[in-house]
């Protein structure tokens, strides 16, 4: 009996399973969705479903540069524990997904789902590994950085303590620097990036949106140190803090982790006149695992397979 396509997306709706494993089912069965299901459950399939409803909250940070150095990506994919995080599987999973990210440039997750890698759209990959694996696992997010027609590099580095933490970076040159020394350097930056608290995010003041300066600014100026203080003393007080506060959130103004005599923006500018170049920070990115999940004890957060 044939087919539809309406039949194998019913089936996936009521197991849970992949596009393909239900095609196949429903081949075996000769279009009975009733047996397929039934063929789905036999095979760990249906289980993999429900597994897809638990939260997945732990995972790793990967990422991966193309040979040119030109195009880059990071990717945070969870699942359901640390012990699993580290399965050669769930991280060779992490490898393919990657592969296809550099490879198609895809844009959006939901694009990415439908990309096909080694003949299984990466849907279906993910489908597959929780069956095998026995938990849920969720692309949670990446980011594709390019260069295209600028010089420069693009660089990255993850913190080797669990794969937790990572971060991407694109440094543009005025001329064409690709060399060890601007690789070291995107790598230097990157892990700076990874380990300075507070957190950088911008690379300078001049990216920080006003409303964002002016709240802080209002907050400070609403201290009670400064109540009884004349307006024009306070406005230079406040202006004094403001430079403080908000150069701690910039790139540029931070002091470099392996040498705190010299800022980040230092580093960069006796780099460029060593290599005889303008480097300049265009892009930065930083993941943490599971920094925009709250764990519940009750394990109550549901997810959806493949989808942020």
């Amino acid at each position: 009996m044939a087919f539809t396509a309406k039949d194998v997306a019913n089936l996936r709706q009521k197991t849970g399973a992949g596009m393909m494993e239900c095609k196949n089912a429903l081949t075996e069965a000769n279009g009975n969705i009733e047996k397929a299901g039934e063929l789905l459950r036999q095979k760990g399939l249906v289980a993999a479903a429900k597994k897809a409803e638990k939260a997945a909250l732990e995972g790793i940070v990967a990422s991966k540069i193309s040979n040119d150095k030109k195009t880059g990506a990071i990717l945070e994919i969870n699942t359901q524990t640390d012990f699993v995080a580290k399965n050669e599987l769930f991280v060779e999973l992490s490898r393919t997904i990657l592969d296809c990210i550099l490879t198609n440039k895809s844009k959006s997750i939901d694009n990415l789902l439908n990309i096909k890698a080694g003949g299984a759209s990466i849907s279906d990959l993910i489908s597959s590994r929780i069956a095998t694996i026995g938990e849920n696992i969720q692309i949670r997010r990446y980011e594709l950085y390019e260069l295209n027609s600028d010089e420069g590099i693009i660089g990255t580095y993850i913190h080797p303590v669990g794969n937790k933490i990572g971060v991407l970076v694109k440094l543009t040159a005025s001329s064409n620097a690709t060399s060890a020394e601007l690789e070291q350097l995107a790598r230097d930056i990157a892990m700076h990036i990874a380990a300075a608290q507070p957190q950088a995010e911008y690379i300078d003041k001049t990216k920080i949106p006003q409303d964002i300066i002016e709240n802080e600014k209002r907050i400070e100026l609403g201290k009670e140190d400064l109540a009884n203080k004349p307006k024009e003393i306070a406005e230079k007080i406040v202006k004094g803090r403001l430079d403080k506060i908000l150069a701690q959130r910039c790139l540029l103004d931070q002091p470099y982790i392996k040498d705190q005599t010299i800022t980040i923006e230092k580093l960069i500018k006796d780099k460029s006149k060593q290599l005889n170049t303008d480097i300049r920070v265009a892009q930065f990115i930083r993941y943490n695992v599971g920094e925009t999940f709250e764990k519940s004890s009750n394990d109550s957060q549901k997810t959806t397979v493949g989808i942020s």
